[in-house]
């Protein structure tokens, strides 16, 4: 395959991608100002703590196995018979898995703050294990705009129950975080007979053999997911607990401006693994993984520039009044977002090489650093603390990950254009939370550098891509 073709490919797949996951996860995220004037701080706040608590049980539920069925359903594409093995297999022990979950989730009766939301943990973690697994097996496939419609419509399913479950049965929290759990089961059951996936599970496919792969790959990111959540989300229990619910539902809601860059890193990760084994030869890889990382990393720090500049704005267009202050708190967790964007990237090495204990390991580093900053920083510097302290545990990773992966797959990192692009915006966040005279005009500055840094080379790239796409199909026609 021509290099003009892997780019065109992997331009095709996230642009599919993106329309059934960014498009409708944007939605929700316009809905922000619904959820806000609906739920109070303190509200918010308990269903963030549900739904993590949930998200920290769902890789324990899975085994891992979702990443599995992906990973090694690529490598069958030509086989159906093993892609059958596979798909059943993973089921078998996604359906083990949810048995298990059951009685283990009853420990967090123990916790006086989610003892009564139990069962409703429970079926959000095995509910979002079935769809992802189900998702995960289409999208290996090669079906990536059943996918993306699919993503659509479980989002429009999300956001009718919302609205039902909050505005005509004011359920607050436990209805914020059920629309979620009915949309995932529903989009299951619908997976299951409209993409006709019952043809590929039997229970005579499952096999012991293909279990003990996909376990030996899986297991070792049951602790790797575990453990970014933990850098992700460890804080607002601190922060839950030393500042109080209301605290906790203010970091909460800033977290979720950054998460846009989340999102549309998480959608060109997506497009990008199916890229890296389909797409290029172990010569051509290492030439393939620099130059989109080259783009990646200037879409990344271009999209925190913006946000940054746009904190208070963004604020108070998506948020109730209640919640302006969170504010303060975008720009850092902005920085830190665009850290564990890079991070993801360069573990698309360790997922292309099936080292997924390396990548257990260097997440491990992420997620000691943030606990212990965690605590030492909450209680004397509160939410702010927690910023801080996610950050620095981004950055650790990021180091330890560009040294280990070189080891695999080498690729130049541009360390210059990264710190330029750092100090940039390092600046903004003080400028933004310093408000010094003139800070506007200083923060539009300091964007309109980040833009002219970066944007140059990603134009001059897409006008040499575009150019040959539409001079192709001009000799075509």
């Amino acid at each position: 395959m021509s290099r003009f073709d892997k780019y065109k490919r992997l331009f095709s797949n996230t642009a599919i991608l993106g329309a059934g996951t960014f498009a409708s996860k944007v939605l929700v995220f316009l809905l922000m100002p619904f959820y806000t004037s609906v739920l109070s701080t303190a509200e918010f706040g308990t269903a963030d703590l549900i739904a993590q608590t949930a998200n920290l049980l769902i890789p324990l539920a899975a085994v891992g196995i979702c990443d599995g069925i992906f990973r090694f359903t690529l490598d069958a594409s030509e086989d159906e018979a093993h892609r059958k093995r596979i798909f059943s297999t993973g089921v078998a022990i996604l359906l083990l898995g949810s048995l298990l979950l059951v009685g283990a989730v009853q420990v967090i009766r123990l916790f006086d703050t989610l003892s009564e939301y139990v069962l409703l943990i429970a079926l959000y973690v095995i509910a979002a294990n079935f769809h992802s697994a189900f998702a995960n097996y289409l999208r290996a496939e090669g079906k990536t705009v059943l996918f993306a419609v699919q993503g659509i419509l479980n989002t429009a399913l999300t956001i009718a129950l919302n609205i039902l479950f909050l505005l005509t049965f004011e359920m607050g929290a436990t209805g914020y975080v059920l629309s979620v759990v009915v949309a995932d089961a529903a989009m299951t059951v619908l997976l299951f007979f409209v993409a006709r996936l019952y043809r590929d599970f039997s229970v005579r496919s499952i096999s012991r053999t293909t279990a003990k792969e996909l376990l030996k790959f899986s297991i070792p990111y049951i602790p790797t997911t575990m453990l970014w959540l933990i850098t992700s989300v460890s804080d607002r229990y601190i922060v839950a607990y030393y500042c109080g619910e209301s605290a906790n539902g203010l970091y909460a809601a800033a977290y979720k401006l950054p998460t846009l860059l989340s999102l549309v890193s998480g959608v060109f990760v997506e497009a990008w693994h199916f890229s890296t084994v389909r797409d290029a030869t172990d010569d051509e890889k290492a030439d393939f993984f620099g130059t989109v990382y080259f783009h990646f990393m200037g879409v990344m720090f271009m999209g925190g520039a913006f946000l940054i500049a746009g904190a208070k704005l963004f604020t108070t267009i998506l948020l109730a009044d209640s919640y302006y202050s969170s504010w303060e708190f975008v720009p850092v967790l902005v920085m830190a977002t665009v850290f564990s964007t890079l991070v993801s990237f360069l573990g698309s090495v360790y997922f292309l090489k099936k080292k997924s204990t390396l990548s257990m390991l260097t997440a491990m580093v992420g997620a000691l650093v943030n606990i212990i900053l965690n605590f030492v920083m909450i209680p004397t510097h509160g939410a702010m603390g927690a910023a801080v302290a996610t950050l620095i545990s981004y950055l650790a990773v990021f180091a330890v990950r560009a040294y280990d992966t070189a080891l695999y797959l080498k690729f130049p990192l541009h360390y210059g254009r990264l710190a330029v692009n750092f100090v940039l915006l390092l600046a903004q966040t003080a400028v933004m939370l310093l408000e010094v005279p003139y800070w506007i005009f200083l923060e539009a500055g300091l964007l309109l550098l980040v833009l002219i840094f970066n944007g140059k080379a990603l134009l001059l790239t897409a006008v040499r891509v575009f150019g040959r796409f539409f001079g192709k199909n001009l000799k075509k026609s």
